[in-house]
């Protein structure tokens, strides 16, 4: 093919599209970027010195239209007028772990995909195969791109955590190993507000798979059991579940406080208090990892020690300190309600919980008996707090509007006693106050440590 007509366009200048960028122009693409926003000045000295042209502030439309393969950011919309015009005019459309795909070669894939748990679960596998001293990379939605890892030291192995909208333009993408960990209401703006259209965006994660791949899914989910009563997979499928009675023969279960995995011929028997990540709910990360591992060929012993040396996510139901006998839990990973739920319910002592954000059309009857249960006052933390507010007034009697993190820390501070949480988990993405959750949880601990 002449390079003339191997055109790459790239919408979006962020981690994602400057990996694919690098990636294409090593290929043999005539590459151009593009981004609507201002680019990042690392982005830009990444660009200059590859030789890539790129624009930022907006698209112009003669050099984004005469794409031969465009590769947009998983955060640009489809009703996004630009991808209106790029889809008017016919133009292959695919998303970074796509196009990063193509250029894989030999290498094997674990892809974990779900509402919740994914990072968690994606650095959890990456730390079994680490210590059994495989050759893998930690790719996707977890912060390094797959095409930059795929353009800088190709590996044997890649996790790749992905979402939804990366899921949303893929043509060939297959990972040989699958996991969907659960579904749940989340970013449904992006999806018509059909719960529906999510749910199958999820399950493309799948939809390549051949009978020679495995596909793990979470046997508890009813979302995911129902999805399958109408829909064939092609992947070998195995289920991890808090129910052993769900379990045939090959998969993974919680009895008692013992965690089980067997595959492979193998089983796998650990108590839940030797994992170093709490909760019920990093006992199915721990399962769904744990059987990954199995099936690439990872022994039980090497499985135990890195489920009992795991170090667990920033900002994922981070302990930050105790103050006076308050403890501060940093949990601003947790942008919808179902982080919500799963923090609550890890929860064992009164909770002064921190909540809200940029709302994206929450339905917080999700968490209403946990509340219930466990909650002692809620400090709103975000630009428009109203349906906070509206929901709960009758049911908790102390809700306090903050600003800024430093705020909603005292307020919190405020209403503990001694032997209370005061939990982040703001259920909201963070964008109208902070940058990023990271951000947020940031400005978050470093008030704890002001206190």
């Amino acid at each position: 093919m002449a390079t003339d007509t191997k055109r790459l366009v790239i919408l979006g200048a962020a981690e994602s599209g400057v990996g694919a960028a690098l990636l294409g122009k090593q290929q043999g693409w005539d590459v151009f970027v593009s981004d609507g926003g201002k680019i990042k000045e690392q982005f830009k000295k990444e660009l200059d010195a590859a030789g890539i042209a790129y624009e930022e502030g907006g698209h112009t439309e003669a050099k984004v239209l005469n794409a031969v393969c465009l590769v947009k950011s998983p955060g640009i919309p489809e009703k996004a007028p630009v991808m209106k015009q790029v889809r008017a005019a016919g133009i292959e459309v695919c998303s970074e772990i796509e196009f990063g795909y193509r250029y894989k070669g030999n290498s094997k894939i674990v892809g974990i995909t779900g509402s919740n748990g994914k990072s968690t679960t994606t650095k959890l596998t990456w730390h079994i195969f680490k210590t059994a001293g495989y050759d893998v990379a930690m790719v996707g939605n977890i912060g390094y791109s797959f095409a930059r890892q795929v353009y800088e030291k190709p590996c044997e192995w890649y996790v790749i955590e992905i979402s939804s909208f990366q899921l949303d333009d893929i043509h060939q993408f297959r990972p040989d190993i699958g996991i969907l960990l659960n579904i749940t209401p989340d970013h449904l703006d992006r999806y018509d507000y059909k719960f529906e259209n999510y749910v199958a965006s999820k399950f493309r994660i799948a939809e390549n798979q051949l009978p020679t791949d495995l596909l793990i899914l979470n046997k508890d989910d009813t979302t995911i059991t129902n999805y399958l009563t109408t829909h064939n997979t092609h992947a070998k499928t195995v289920y991890f579940t808090m129910d052993e009675n769900n379990i045939q023969d090959e998969g993974a279960f919680v009895n008692g406080d013992n965690l089980h995995i067997n595959y492979g011929g193998e089983e796998l028997k650990q108590s839940v208090h030797d994992l170093t990540i709490k909760g019920r709910h990093n006992q199915f990360n721990s399962m769904a990892a744990g059987i990954s591992a199995r099936a690439a060929g990872i022994r039980t012993e090497k499985i135990r020690e890195s489920f009992e040396s795991f170090e667990g996510l920033e900002h994922r139901i981070e302990y930050v300190a105790t103050v006076r006998g308050v403890d501060f839990i940093n949990d601003s990973k947790g942008t919808n309600l179902n982080s919500v739920w799963f923090a609550l319910e890890s929860m064992n002592k009164p909770v002064v919980l921190i909540l809200g954000g940029q709302d994206k059309g929450n339905d917080y009857k999700e968490i209403l008996s946990l509340v219930q249960e466990k909650v002692k006052a809620i400090i709103c933390l975000g630009v428009n707090n109203e349906p906070i507010i509206s929901y709960f007034q009758n049911v908790i009697d102390d809700i306090i509007e903050t600003k800024s993190a430093k705020d909603a820390v005292l307020a919190a501070y405020a209403c503990a006693d001694k032997g209370d949480v005061v939990l982040l988990s703001p259920g909201c993405a963070s964008f109208d106050l902070f940058k990023n959750y990271e951000d947020r949880g940031t400005q978050f601990k470093e008030a704890v440590r002001n206190l």
